[in-house]
């Protein structure tokens, strides 16, 4: 009895009510589908596959101080620990398990084309302006990734410095384009590795010290020849497969962070 009552009343609602919120109480939202990726399961420790995969490309910025999160398509403790990380900063159950809010999250995050919200494809490519991706010693795709995951942890750390607008100045850049500007031979541009970065809101000390905990292992900044008007961040160690802390290379003088 008790259902047929309950049903009654949410019909009786319906018909008092306009036609919009008609179709809200009688018709269920359809499932989530978003238009750059859609997780269909929850994650958590001990979970692997593609979909783990995509998880760690977004919460790459939330590694933490001299971590990294591999993108590897393993759910393990640096994975985790991101995850939480990342659930904190938005005001989520905190937990280290990928559910249905932090996939909401993440949705209201991403761009269709898969870039996060505050960052665009066009803002980390050919730093010269030519656009287009070839060029440097990686493939385009390949180039393109370490690119998206580049502009993930900006997004994490644009949110740690209280979602105050970061400009890329220098993303990708050609061999042709490294050359133009003067860029070191090795320079983790060549691979989409890196941004250089300035604020209007924050200084460009306070955009180093902060960069330390969003995944970055290559931080230059203030008192580093060159990198007196910027800050340059990068992936190195992903770069160069070094996972150990000594492939971590900070160094912003004129900010109290030494070369590490």
């Amino acid at each position: 009895m008790r259902v047929h009552t309950l049903k009654r009343a949410v019909i009786a609602l319906a018909l008092a009510l306009p036609g919009a919120a008609i179709a809200s109480v009688v018709a269920a939202p359809a499932a989530h589908a978003d238009g750059c990726y859609t997780w269909n399961r929850n994650l958590y420790q001990g979970r692997s596959g593609s979909d783990v995969r995509e998880l760690q490309l977004r919460v790459a910025g939330w590694a933490g101080n001299r971590d990294i999160v591999e993108l590897d398509g393993r759910y393990g403790p640096k994975t985790a620990a991101a995850v939480r990380r990342f659930q904190a900063a938005y005001g989520l159950r905190v937990d280290g398990v990928a559910g249905p809010q932090t996939f909401a999250k993440l949705y209201q995050l991403q761009d269709n084309d898969c870039t996060p919200r505050h960052f665009s494809w066009s803002e980390l490519d050919d730093g010269c302006g030519r656009g287009g991706w070839t060029g440097g010693p990686l493939t385009a795709t390949q180039t393109r990734q370490n690119a998206l995951r580049t502009m993930w942890k900006l997004e994490a750390l644009r949110k740690s410095l209280g979602d105050q607008p970061l400009t890329v100045t220098s993303g990708f850049r050609s061999r042709t384009c490294n050359s133009q500007v003067g860029g070191a031979t090795d320079s983790q541009h060549l691979y989409g590795n890196a941004a250089d970065l300035v604020s209007r809101s924050r200084s460009l000390c306070q955009v180093a010290r902060a960069a330390r905990n969003h995944g970055f292992s290559g931080v230059l900044g203030p008192g580093v020849s060159g990198h007196n008007n910027h800050v340059h961040v990068d992936s190195r160690r992903e770069n160069n497969q070094d996972r150990s802390a000594n492939g971590t290379t900070w160094a912003a003088p004129n900010c109290g962070i030494g070369v590490d």
